[in-house]
């Protein structure tokens, strides 16, 4: 009777054993089928992630750059590039500073003193004192940066109102160069005394001359320039003196602008 079950058994699991043989395969594929595609989808997923990051961090660089155009424009539009251009000028202190020197003129001046001395209702002539100096002088000229300024933007132009230009005083005198000539009349003694009342009379009728219209108009143009020059330095520190942002410059002094008296032409051009 045992044997009989021992044989049935052994029959049975012979006869499943090439089942199982048979199926063994397809589910070896079936399951490496299934790990590519996880592998796949989790591959795609993370390319997308990746996408979307790149995509994101490129938006948001295109974002900060066109923020930071704008906030460079507005800084040079009309109504703030003078409080812009103001902002970064130095301080004036009490040691002499906050002045751009904006022109020189080399000048020998001559100054003569003449004087006659009669007696007898002019009849007789004690003689006649002449004093003569030739000094030679350094005339300077200086912008204020502390005074009012205004820039002015027209299309692609800068038009810079300046500070009106000031003499430095007192002239500068090459006392090592100066020439001194003295003759008196024959019956007079009085050449010292002459010449020094002239040497005192120097300075103020330099500082005189300094003011006046004529020297001012002829260092004029050659302080424009200078001014002009800063205030390209400026601009090119700015990253605004080139083709896409400023092309020229106008400097228009301020007693110029009262006036109405504009320069023809700019006084500075972009290459």
């Amino acid at each position: 009777m045992m044997d009989n079950e021992l044989e049935t058994q052994s029959k049975v699991n012979h006869k499943s054993s090439p089942e199982l043989s048979q199926w063994r395969w397809p589910i070896v594929l079936l399951g490496i089928t299934a790990m590519a595609s996880i592998a796949y989808i989790y591959s795609v997923k993370t390319a997308k992630d990746i996408t979307e990051n790149t995509v994101r961090k490129t938006q948001e660089a295109i974002v900060d750059i066109k923020e930071s155009a704008i906030t460079i424009a507005e800084n040079f539009q009309q109504s703030k590039i003078t409080h812009t251009f103001t902002e970064s000028l130095p301080e004036a202190n009490d040691a002499g500073e906050g002045r751009l020197e904006v022109a020189t003129l080399e000048n020998t001046k001559h100054f003569k003193r003449t004087n006659k001395r009669t007696i007898l209702w002019d009849k007789i002539s004690l003689g006649t004192t002449v004093t003569e100096i030739r000094v030679p002088a350094t005339f300077r000229y200086h912008i204020k940066l502390s005074d009012p300024w205004k820039l002015e933007v027209r299309d692609q132009q800068c038009f810079v109102i300046s500070p009106m230009m000031r003499p430095t005083t007192p002239v500068a005198i090459h006392t090592d160069k100066i020439e001194k000539y003295s003759e008196r009349g024959w019956a007079r003694f009085n050449k010292e005394e002459q010449m020094d009342t002239l040497m005192k009379s120097i300075t103020p009728r330099l500082t005189s001359h300094a003011s006046s219209d004529s020297y001012v108009n002829l260092v004029r143009e050659h302080a424009r320039k200078t001014i002009a020059e800063f205030v390209r330095q400026w601009l090119m520190k700015e990253d605004h003196w080139r083709k896409d942002r400023f092309l020229t410059i106008t400097v228009i002094f301020a007693d110029e602008a009262a006036s109405e008296d504009f320069p023809a032409k700019p006084t500075l051009q972009l290459n």
